[in-house]
């Protein structure tokens, strides 16, 4: 199967603060590869093709480097972004290959429409599950059509294709159907809410933070 999305990215000599800083401000973001018993590779990746890979859930991606002629296919296993300013600042990822198995996270897309007077809340956004490396699901749907009150559907209830495997709970509670509040009700809670306290000073401190957080993301 065709990657999603190809990523030309250049070796990581440099290592530390500074030197993730200095890509950084280049426009490229540090990775770290690893998986398949090898060592872990080092490399900065272009920041803007790196963000517009992570808008899609779980994509394959080829890591290529045309200098060297380095090549494999990988997933994202997690992303580090500032807390501030949610720019991607660091991106560990698993190589895969065709045929093998890997647990992922799936996000949970809702469909149709429950029944009149109803809420339908999202109780899980994610479900975890075992399948493919080379084709990961992007999203799970779940249809609430017709559902009533009182209905809930479960990780175990949701439809999975051929070849993968529910990792989480199957009682682990996915969508919870309830009763719509009358006016009355929904003026009476509002009325019996506390004043919400003062919010925090964000501004410099926040930023502050951010930072200490990018540089705690350095390998």
């Amino acid at each position: 199967m065709a990657a999603d999305f190809v990523l030309n990215v250049k070796p990581r000599e440099e290592h530390g603060k500074g030197a993730s800083r200095r890509a950084r401000r280049a426009g490229r973001v540090p990775a770290v590869m690893y998986g398949h018993g090898i060592d872990p590779v080092h490399m900065t990746v272009d920041g803007h093709d790196i963000m517009m890979a992570m808008k899609v859930p779980n994509a394959l991606l080829e890591i290529k480097n045309d200098e060297d002629g380095f090549k494999s296919l990988a997933v994202a296993r997690e992303v580090q972004r500032h807390p501030v300013r949610r720019e991607i600042v660091h991106v560990d990822l698993i190589k895969v290959k065709k045929g093998e198995k890997i647990e992922v996270d799936v996000p949970i897309t809702i469909e149709g429409e429950s029944a009149p007077e109803t809420i339908v809340a999202l109780e899980a956004t994610t479900i975890r599950v075992l399948a493919d490396a080379t084709d990961l699901p992007e999203e799970l749907v779940v249809s609430v059509e017709g559902r009533e009150a009182g209905d809930h559907i479960y990780a175990g209830d949701v439809k999975l294709a051929g070849g993968i495997e529910l990792v989480d709970d199957e009682e682990l509670m996915v969508v919870n159907v309830s009763q719509e509040m009358s006016a009355e009700e929904l003026e009476a809670e509002l009325e019996s809410d506390a004043q919400p306290d003062e919010p925090e000073e964000a501004g410099d401190d926040a930023e502050e933070a951010g930072d200490e957080a990018e540089e705690e993301s350095e390998d």
